[in-house]
């Protein structure tokens, strides 16, 4: 386990997925504002560059009790001691796209939050795809346990102020 890993018992309420393109001097302000989960996705760089990728992320959120997972690339979550990755034996299950989503192309229509209720119970849900504050809201009454977001922080106009919106929305 990474030196900032959260209790297994404490899943974030809010995922900022982050990537290459991203402004990662961001990322400890996000966390000082309630993020508390950060998910590295790098779908296009070599093996070392996702690794450097990680290791950055890791080491500029040293100072904060967050969790750092690893989208698709088990093994450089295990090389870099973050907190998880995807994998069999999931804590968690990511649920979606609610929404349509201008982050990720090809995804299936969208299931709704009408859906999502029929889907919890199992393991805690991630609502993803398509996720603003309102949405954010919706998701939590319907029983989501948290969000996982793209572009509702990266291209908002004020990417601080969303996040301090987005853990409003799903305490």
């Amino acid at each position: 386990m990474s030196s900032h890993s959260r209790s297994a018992a404490v899943l974030p309420r809010v995922f900022c997925l982050v990537g290459p393109d991203d402004d990662l001097s961001l990322l400890p302000a996000l966390a000082a504002r309630g993020v508390t989960g950060f998910q590295v996705r790098d779908k296009t760089n070599e093996d070392r560059d996702c690794l450097a990728l990680v290791v950055t992320v890791m080491a500029s959120l040293t100072s904060y009790d967050v969790m750092v997972v690893v989208d698709d690339r088990l093994d450089v979550a295990l090389a870099t001691g973050a907190d998880g990755g995807h994998h069999d034996g999931a804590d968690y299950a990511g649920f979606g796209p609610i929404g349509v989503s201008g982050s990720k192309a090809d995804l299936p229509d969208p299931l709704g939050v009408a859906a999502l209720r029929g889907a919890t119970g199992h393991l805690p849900l991630v609502a993803l795809g398509g996720i603003d504050v309102p949405t954010a809201r919706e998701v939590r009454a319907a029983g989501a346990h948290g969000v996982a977001v793209i572009g509702a922080l990266w291209r908002a106009r004020d990417p601080l102020r969303a996040a301090e919106e987005l853990v409003a929305a799903v305490a």
